[in-house]
């Protein structure tokens, strides 16, 4: 029971810093603007992680590997809590596998992420098109949607394409353990 709920607690607070992390690195990846309420919000819950990394990890081309580098950490660190926790794994091999597991993670939880920034975008555009989140967000969505608006178009002005993104997502983080 207690081992559940703090499982629970654990990969709730992890999966939290570890989408950040990856706002904070996409958001650089596509030069999104730092300056707006989103950007200062990642920036805030993210600066303890990202500053001691800024030192020594060079970035690669646009690739911020100061925030991808501290994203897969948490989740290797939740794999070798769990995993000691557990106590039925060998030290050694759960090293091993936490390195694994860590990036198998840190890719779910870019697929998750990705999954409900869609949703949200999308809700957005029907609901509220001028929000102040609207503009990032789409820059956000764009370079994953436009594959599927170059193949699916429009009908009567209703784009489809998030709906096959969201079922790609979906089938993808099906087949991850």
């Amino acid at each position: 029971m207690f081992y559940g709920t703090f499982a629970l607690i654990l990969q709730t607070v992890a999966g939290f810093f570890t989408a950040l992390l990856l706002v904070r690195t996409v958001m650089r990846f596509q030069r999104i603007s730092f300056v707006s309420q989103l950007g200062q919000f990642v920036l805030a819950t993210t600066n303890w992680a990202v500053l001691p990394f800024q030192k020594w990890v060079p970035s690669v081309g646009k690739l911020d590997l100061c925030s991808l580098l501290p994203a897969w950490l948490i989740q290797v660190a939740v794999v070798l809590i769990l995993g000691l926790m557990a106590g039925k794994v060998e030290p050694v091999s759960l090293l091993l596998s936490a390195l694994v597991f860590g990036f198998l993670g840190l890719i779910k939880a870019a697929l998750q992420m990705l999954f409900w920034v869609v949703i949200l975008s999308a809700v957005l555009s029907w609901v509220n098109p001028h929000s102040p989140l609207a503009g990032p967000l789409h820059m956000f969505t764009r370079p994953f949607l436009a594959p599927f608006r170059r193949v699916i178009p429009p009908i009567a002005n209703v784009d489809l394409s998030p709906l096959v993104l969201l079922l790609v997502l979906q089938i993808l983080m099906f087949w991850l353990p």
